[in-house]
């Protein structure tokens, strides 16, 4: 997959003179080093997209089964034992963060 990123001054940005963007290792890799965010100017993650993402390809999860290996079926009444033992809660979501994230219902 080829990323295009395209700056006023390309390599840095108008804040600072560090150089944020590089070539990553890997062949045909960027790398950033900080914060990304689309349509914010306030990501408080690595990637922050405040609208909808398209994914013409897969997207890797550690859940996901193609990460895994070695694969084995577990004991169920111990699990069942496991989960009785779990902490189960009900929450709302603070308003700020409803807000950002444009959730009605908190």
């Amino acid at each position: 997959h080829k990323f295009f990123f395209q700056a006023s001054n390309p390599g840095q940005f108008e804040n600072d003179g560090d150089v944020l963007w590089q070539r990553g290792h890997v062949p045909e890799t960027t790398v950033y080093h900080g914060r990304v965010g689309i349509n914010t100017d306030a990501p408080d993650e690595a990637l922050v997209v405040c609208g909808n993402a398209k994914v013409m390809g897969r997207v890797m999860h550690p859940s996901d089964s193609r990460a895994k290996q070695d694969i084995w079926e577990v004991d169920t009444n111990e699990q069942l034992r496991r989960i009785t033992q779990m902490r189960l809660v009900e929450y709302d979501y603070k308003p700020e963060f409803a807000s950002v994230m444009g959730i009605k219902n908190t």
